[in-house]
């Protein structure tokens, strides 16, 4: 079973899969970010044949959502021949959930000039499994296989891939596969116990010079604390060939 059924052109089920790690009664959030991202392409590919990329894209989170029906809608706020922003939103039952917002790019060839100092992580065969539902509930964390480094309080290493297609009995591309995996940075690399300290993400903004291409997605993952109830997640994304990009998270820190 998919994370998603498709009910209509703008209209999608949320399936048991998506079950919060924070409530298991609401959708852990990461799904719906991969839901955005296919969203976002799929309204691009109607629009242009270009070939135009994702290189960042933003998330706002608004508010909680129930395992159940939400709305999609596209709308492009700065068109343009090489770059556009483009905005999605998910709604449930009329009520705004998640904004995302997704500069679209013309590509070049730049192969020649390819490279980047991030240094890599172990490729998957070189890390452990292990089991995330040690940590969190939910049926999206345990749709989830993961193999980890834990390099101290709120730093790890990690790979993640999931069985679960995104959307049931629909092809989607290998960025939007990813998206759904954004979002369970916050939980890999834990600083401190979630059932003593809540931290839930407001946000997550995704930067990315090279696409994911591969099944296993790599995160290098550091958690930070400050002493006013904010903290941060950030991490340098990765595939099997190397780093692709960032993902950071603002926390709001609840002992």
């Amino acid at each position: 079973m998919a994370y998603f059924e498709r009910l209509s052109e703008s209209m999608f089920r949320a399936t048991e899969h998506v079950g919060g790690a924070w409530n298991i009664a609401e959708q852990h959030i990461a799904p719906s970010f991969g839901l955005l991202v296919h969203c976002i392409e799929t309204d691009r590919d109607i629009r242009r044949s270009d070939g135009s990329v994702v290189g960042r894209v933003s998330f706002d989170i608004l508010g909680t959502v129930p395992v159940g029906v939400v709305e999609t809608t596209v709308e492009v706020l700065r068109g343009g021949r090489t770059i556009e922003l483009v905005q999605a939103t998910l709604r449930h039952d009329g009520r705004t959930i998640v904004i995302a917002r997704a500069w679209l790019m013309q590509t070049r060839d730049t192969a020649a000039l390819a490279g980047s100092p991030l240094p890599a992580i172990p490729g998957p065969g070189e890390m452990p499994s292990w089991d995330p539902t040690t940590v969190w509930p939910g049926g999206y964390i345990a749709s989830a296989e993961v193999r980890r480094l834990d390099l101290g309080p709120g730093r790890a290493s990690y790979w993640v891939r999931t069985a679960q297609p995104l959307l049931e009995g629909e092809p989607v591309s290998k960025l939007a596969s990813a998206a759904t995996l954004f979002d369970i940075a916050n939980g890999m690399a834990v600083r401190v116990d979630p059932t003593e300290v809540a931290y839930p993400n407001l946000d997550l903004t995704v930067h990315l010079f090279d696409e994911p291409r591969t099944e296993w997605l790599g995160f290098d993952t550091s958690v930070s604390f400050g002493h006013n109830g904010i903290g941060l997640t950030h991490t340098i994304l990765h595939d099997e060939r190397g780093p692709v990009g960032s993902v950071s998270q603002i926390l709001t820190v609840r002992p």
